[in-house]
């Protein structure tokens, strides 16, 4: 059974419109989260080790001041479109469309004023929370008004993330959670002793500038990014003297529930399991953080001192017809789940 409770978290500057923000805290025997309706931002998500002991294994804010100043989208929902689209615009049925270039030259997480920074609509449920909100046709340059559910269910040691979306016009559209965890803890130095494993025969390689998929699909056979076998990520990205991984990985295409990847941390025995029916997974090893910010505890977070596993489309694919469609037409339903299951090991 779920425990389900709500309070204040604080209020937003008048500036950026005001508002309440609320907190919703999950409780299960194995697993706590903790989600505001200000991005639908997991705060913080605690799980059990070996020693039976709970630890806050995401990182994030003390302070909802955290998440409405700049942030790496600690732990936020990413809309309309996640990852990065090529140049800040695309076509869809003849018509161009221009979005703001916050990630120069592209355009990243939807935009400047995605639906990471935007209050959510919250709805207890038996089992978890339910989000939603009405995207107004043209925010950020999308077309189309697009009406959005996202909805967190916790069963035992397994929390759900649900997807839902319908739009008045064709836009594109690509959901995912940006949650940075450390199984060591969050405020750990680093995530060089986690194992790591993602089941996909094939990888994006992408742009070494821009980031951008090139339009290639790779076989991961006999290269850095062959993780179909648990590899110590300290170890093998000295080996392959990576930097970092910021790529997605190509799923089996399916609209069933399905693996996709784990990842194990040996000294506390912390496992935490993806399941998804989305195309590609990004895996991101937080080659961008750079110890400047402040998190929970007066912690700070230098690079590789995370890892992200995003559910996802495949980057840029409404800029690629030989990627899986983004597009969602009126009279569809966009939904997808992803299910990412803590046990101990």
């Amino acid at each position: 059974m779920t425990e389900v409770t709500r309070e204040m978290f604080g209020h937003l500057p008048q500036q950026g419109g005001g508002g309440a923000v609320e907190k919703f805290l999950l409780k299960s025997d194995s697993v706590k989260v903790e989600i505001i309706s200000l991005g639908c931002i997991i705060t913080a998500l605690e799980t059990k080790g070996r020693d039976g002991n709970f630890s806050d294994i995401a990182l994030g804010f003390d302070r909802l001041e955290g998440y409405v100043n700049k942030h790496p989208y600690f732990g936020a929902t990413i809309g309309r479109v996640a990852n990065r689209i090529a140049n800040g615009k695309f076509m869809v049925e003849g018509k161009e469309y221009k979005l703001a270039l916050n990630n120069p030259p592209n355009s990243l997480h939807g935009g400047n004023k995605g639906f990471d920074k935007v209050l959510w609509t919250p709805e207890v449920l038996l089992n978890g929370i339910r989000f939603s909100r009405t995207s107004p046709a043209g925010e950020e340059g999308y077309p189309g008004e697009l009406k959005v559910w996202v909805t967190y269910t916790l069963h035992g040691g397994e929390l759900a993330i649900n997807y839902r979306a319908q739009s008045s016009n064709t836009t594109p559209i690509s959901l995912t959670n940006h949650a940075y965890f450390n199984l060591a803890g969050q405020g750990s130095h680093d995530i060089y002793n986690h194992e790591v494993s993602i089941e996909a025969d094939f990888y994006l390689p992408v742009d070494d500038n821009t980031l951008i998929p090139t339009g290639e699909v790779v076989a991961v056979q006999d290269t850095a990014f062959d993780l179909r076998k648990p590899v110590e990520l300290g170890r093998h990205m000295q080996k392959f003297q990576l930097s970092g991984f910021d790529h997605t990985f190509c799923l089996e295409r399916s609209e069933a529930r399905r693996y996709c990847a784990r990842a194990h941390h040996p000294p506390s025995g912390r496992t935490m399991e993806v399941y998804t029916t989305q195309p590609g997974i990004q895996f991101y090893t937080g080659n961008f953080l750079d110890g400047s910010l402040e998190g929970k505890g007066g912690s700070v977070y230098p690079k590789h001192s995370a890892f992200c596993l995003e559910t996802q489309n495949w980057p840029d694919a409404v800029n690629k017809p030989r990627f899986p469609s983004a597009l969602l037409r009126p009279g569809e339903e966009y939904n997808h789940t992803t299910w990412l299951k803590f046990t101990v090991a």
